[in-house]
């Protein structure tokens, strides 16, 4: 797609560049990882087994590694490469915690990371067609980014996602190593989430679910094995986490002062700040009419996150 710029009345295409070098394009995204794709950097040039990371980072929201490669080379294989370096992580998670430990100066127990939702990204200035192709699985832990430089200092990352009617890697893949990954690390869609629910439960939540897009077309869904995620940009805005005879909303960056509720429904979470460096307010819902307030509490979250320049 074409990037225009408005100059005197009229529209003038920007103009797509070169990038000419790798390791340009990895000092770029490592100097600024949480604006691109919201993660904390761990360490550049990570070396084990005769494999070399790129790019090691870490996920907070998800608590799980993130492997980041670079490529200008357009014959590598996504498959066979992505699933080495999730089988090198899942068979040495010792080296993975010790490097992030050593790096970011905090202590990671093995218990305290989900190894599950671990993933690769391969970032490039373009793909080949077969090279789309093999990402078009609904539940592969591969991640395809197209980065783009144009004239006057403007890049963009592009992710190239699977088609909706995409079949699982598990049923057509005979790999041992695929085999074996996927044993352990899985992709979860939000029709599973919330399909764990019971069936009023999971009514709710679609019913939800459609208000929340219906609200801003801007968000995009993020599924986690607990919750699912509604995010503009890189922020989460409000999520969704079915629980027994009720589903659990929770406003990030909220606190129930910043909220007109008459009901008092919005509640802080427990030490919040601490844990999770921002504040978090829940709001239960158990009934159909409990939607609407719930959509005029996000309304207000929505104004106010673009008054603060947030989203």
């Amino acid at each position: 797609m074409s990037l225009l710029r408005i100059k005197g009345g009229k529209l003038e295409q920007i103009k797509e560049t070169e990038l000419k070098l790798e390791k340009d394009l990895q000092k770029l995204t490592e100097t600024n990882l949480e604006t691109v794709f919201g993660l904390q950097f761990v360490s550049t040039e990570f070396a084990l087994n005769n494999l070399r990371i790129d790019t090691l980072a870490y996920d907070m929201e998800t608590g799980s590694f993130v492997i980041i490669e670079y490529k200008r080379d357009r014959s590598f294989s996504v498959i066979d490469q992505g699933f080495a370096y999730l089988s090198l992580m899942l068979n040495n998670k010792a080296d993975f915690i010790l490097e992030y430990s050593e790096r970011i100066g905090k202590h990671l127990h093995r218990d305290d990371i989900d190894w599950s939702q671990s993933r690769v990204l391969f970032i490039a200035q373009s793909f080949t067609a077969h090279q789309l192709q093999a990402i078009n699985f609904k539940d592969l832990p591969i991640e395809l980014w197209e980065a783009k430089k144009y004239s006057d200092d403007l890049i963009s990352f592009n992710q190239i996602k699977a088609l909706q009617s995409a079949e699982s890697i598990k049923t057509v893949s005979r790999d041992e190593v695929v085999s074996t990954v996927s044993k352990e690390v899985e992709t979860i869609s939000a029709e599973e989430v919330f399909g764990r629910a019971k069936d009023d439960i999971n009514d709710l939540s679609q019913e939800l679910r459609r208000r929340i897009f219906e609200t801003d077309n801007r968000f995009q869904e993020k599924a986690t094995k607990r919750y699912v995620a509604y995010k503009i940009g890189l922020r989460n805005v409000i999520s969704i986490e079915p629980t027994a005879g009720r589903l659990n909303i929770t406003f990030t960056r909220t606190r129930p002062e910043d909220l007109n509720d008459p009901e008092g429904k919005a509640k802080i979470r427990n030490k919040s700040f601490e844990h999770y460096n921002q504040y978090l307010t829940d709001v239960n819902v158990t009934e159909s009419g409990d939607v609407d307030y719930v959509i005029s509490l996000l309304k207000q979250v929505l104004v106010r996150f673009q008054k603060e320049e947030i989203i």
